[in-house]
């Protein structure tokens, strides 16, 4: 009996995210898998909706993060050589928005510069622009036209692109400039998933959003039923070692359960 398969083109855009995997693997990423209760934000969020003001989960949640890098920079700085760290005074987050190119659903960066002084609505506002922005199998950022190089990219072997990316990631004022010192993905949005996902980034700091459950957990020594976000956070330990890393997961902890910056 004759089998029935078919075929299916990946477009352009993918390679990339094949490329960042790649790339990924070789730094010394430190993960942690992490449960916040969201009970108090997602009640203020919805709250401020009903006001007829538009706020997104998401653009809280990267607010949250970038106003906590502030305190601690060295988290999402950039390793220069072997002995030099280049630490940023701004915080440019690399957002993936899942876009329809030719077709198929794939994610693509939206990159949002100096999210610790912008605020909350400013970034809830590029991300819902983002979602209408027009784009093509060539693009590789959401928020600007690929140049001429950047366009050739995709012509290139496997082990050339990656090389492109050894390249910009050696040079940490350029990379900053180009995917910020900070990712975002949320696959939370796509559907609810009682569990987490380790992702792969080529970032110092990274984020994996996952879903948001109803749990029981224990408030003021009762058993509450709670809204839960699901996450993982990968960190550089070539950047910042263990007992930063556990401060810095403390505060950002604190600040979303308190649902500041709401």
């Amino acid at each position: 009996m004759a089998q029935s398969y078919s075929y299916s083109k990946i477009p352009s855009s993918r390679i990339a995210t094949f490329d960042v995997f790649s790339v990924g693997l070789t730094k010394h990423h430190v993960a942690a898998m992490l449960e916040f209760d969201v009970t108090d934000a997602r009640k203020k969020i919805r709250e401020i909706r009903r006001s007829g003001t538009k706020v997104s989960f998401n653009a809280w949640i990267i607010k949250a993060i970038a106003s906590t890098l502030v305190q601690y920079p060295e988290a999402a700085a950039y390793l220069k050589g072997k002995r030099e760290l280049v630490i940023f005074n701004s915080v440019n987050i690399s957002f993936l928005v899942e876009k329809n190119v030719n077709g198929k659903k794939v994610p693509l960066p939206l990159l949002i510069k100096s999210c610790n002084t912008k605020s909350l609505y400013e970034i809830t506002r590029e991300i819902e622009d983002s979602v209408t922005l027009a784009t093509s199998s060539s693009d590789i950022v959401l928020n600007k036209k690929p140049t001429i190089t950047e366009r050739l990219y995709y012509f290139l072997p496997g082990f050339l692109r990656r090389l492109v990316w050894k390249i910009m990631l050696r040079n940490p004022i350029f990379a900053f400039g180009k995917m910020g010192n900070v990712s975002v993905t949320s696959v939370g949005m796509m559907g609810q998933i009682n569990g987490w996902f380790i992702h792969r980034a080529v970032h110092p700091i990274s984020f994996g959003i996952g879903s948001v459950l109803k749990k029981p957990m224990v408030v003021d020594d009762e058993i509450k039923i709670r809204e839960v976000l699901n996450a993982t956070i990968l960190m550089d330990h070539d950047v910042i070692d263990g007992a930063p890393m556990v401060r810095f997961i403390k505060d950002l902890s604190t600040k979303i359960e308190r649902a500041e910056e709401l």
